[in-house]
């Protein structure tokens, strides 16, 4: 998503609306902007994609009822088009204590109903999207109409580049101008991970079977009762895949209507709720890993985790996240973030980093990977028994595709990591 473009497609606000039958149903009840003139391709998007909102920002299905309190939680979800492009909605939900008419309340401060703010955008940067819901919550408790001038500033916004910083103006009434500065992460290929919330649940040894699991596109099914512990966690295993891409099911935050999910015998990285666990249990699913993010432990998997990736290369990883629980001093966020992107990464630079140099370019510009050669020039046995699996995903396919449209990588901080490693085996010879 370039620099430069809209920061973001919609902003929904989706109410409980109180059906026939007595139960509660989640409903749009305010959308901005409001598109017109759409060709009929635009149209039918748009209304799948309204369609599908409202399941994701109540997951929990029916089970819903006024109350008094309500811990507000922001989470994101991930639609994926039928071209395979990604839209993620960023969420925030609170307990309306003064509701304006446009949501069809009643107001006051009695019994009430929950509602969700949704930011929907093609652009993956959690905090930055965290930040503007935040944001958003702040001027909802005045009035509705303070949002949509802030909204319609933030969208005639260019996006900023990684690492640049966007100053919006917003005038609050009582309070009034504010400058609000929304900065994008340095580092894009982490700007919408919080790897904190993945070390602070789980050990490094399991860790490293998950991502094993998920380098081979097996199953993974992960369980928690907090949505946003959910949805940080699941982009924080994806996000250890990079320079690749998991490229199957994936659904941060499953809604209820949607767990025969786990049923699908083709790979897929799931989220679901901790009390829907004996539903998915009965299910008659394929072989998988399910992890308890409550209790820091795997429930249920194939057995040969432990055997997937060279052992070498785990007990490298395994040293680099344990230093990093073993330190006592504060890290931040972008610091968590970088030690342990950087173990993953190093990973891949081991195991693959040689494959520009096993593409054929032909005289028109197209390039050829050479797999057999590819493989054959890995020394170790092991390492290779590894590629040789890992060369046949679909994750590998398709990065392998984009290296052979061009001899500019697409990568460039992977790249980076790999002349580096290249360099220092060029000084300690």
């Amino acid at each position: 998503y370039s620099a430069g473009q809209f920061f973001f497609e919609y902003l929904v606000v989706v109410s409980l609306k109180k059906m026939p039958d007595g139960h509660y149903e989640p409903k749009i009840t305010y959308q901005f902007p409001k598109r017109e003139n759409l060709l009929k391709g635009q149209k039918e998007e748009e209304e799948r994609l309204l369609q599908a909102i409202p399941l994701f920002c109540f997951p929990d299905g029916n089970n819903w009822a006024p109350v008094t309190e309500f811990t507000s939680e922001t989470f994101s979800f991930v639609l994926t088009n039928v071209d395979g492009s990604r839209k993620i909605g960023y969420c925030s939900g609170l307990l309306c204590s003064n509701p304006s008419p446009i949501l069809f309340q009643p107001s006051g401060r009695g019994v009430r109903l929950p509602e969700v703010f949704c930011i929907i955008s093609c652009l993956g940067c959690f905090g930055l999207f965290s930040k503007i819901l935040d944001e958003v919550e702040k001027r909802r408790q005045i009035s509705m109409a303070v949002i949509y001038p802030f909204m319609q500033g933030l969208r005639e916004s260019p996006f900023p580049a990684p690492g640049k910083t966007v100053t919006i103006k917003s005038f609050i009434p009582e309070s009034g101008t504010e400058l609000i500065e929304l900065t994008r992460p340095v580092d894009a290929h982490l700007e919408h991970v919080e790897f904190q919330a993945l070390l602070q649940r789980l050990s490094p040894h399991l860790i490293l079977h998950i991502f094993a699991s998920a380098v081979l596109e097996r199953r993974l099914i992960f369980l928690a009762e907090e949505l946003s512990v959910l949805s940080q966690c699941i982009h924080a295993v994806a996000a250890l895949l990079y320079p690749f891409t998991w490229a199957h099911t994936y659904i941060p935050v499953v809604p209820e209507c949607l767990l025969d999910t786990v049923c699908c015998p083709t790979p897929f990285m799931v989220g679901i709720q901790m009390r829907h666990l004996e539903r998915v249990l009965d299910q008659p699913m394929e072989e998988a890993l399910i992890v308890d993010l409550c209790e820091g432990k795997i429930l249920r998997a194939v057995g040969d985790e432990e055997e997937i990736l060279p052992i070498k290369l785990q007990n490298e990883v395994l040293t680099s996240l344990n230093r990093h629980n073993n330190n006592n001093n504060v890290q931040t966020s972008e610091q968590v973030n970088t030690l342990v992107s950087e173990a993953f990464v190093q990973f891949f630079v081991r195991m693959v980093g040689h494959y520009a140099s096993h593409i054929k370019w032909s005289k028109n510009g197209s390039g050829t990977f050479q797999e057999r050669a590819f493989c054959k020039a890995i020394a170790s046995k092991t390492n290779r028994k590894f590629v040789k699996k890992f060369v046949k995903t679909n994750m590998f396919s398709l990065f392998i595709e984009e290296a052979e449209k061009s001899r500019i990588p697409q990568e460039a901080y992977f790249q980076q990591k790999i002349t580096e490693y290249h360099d220092q085996k060029k000084h300690r010879r």
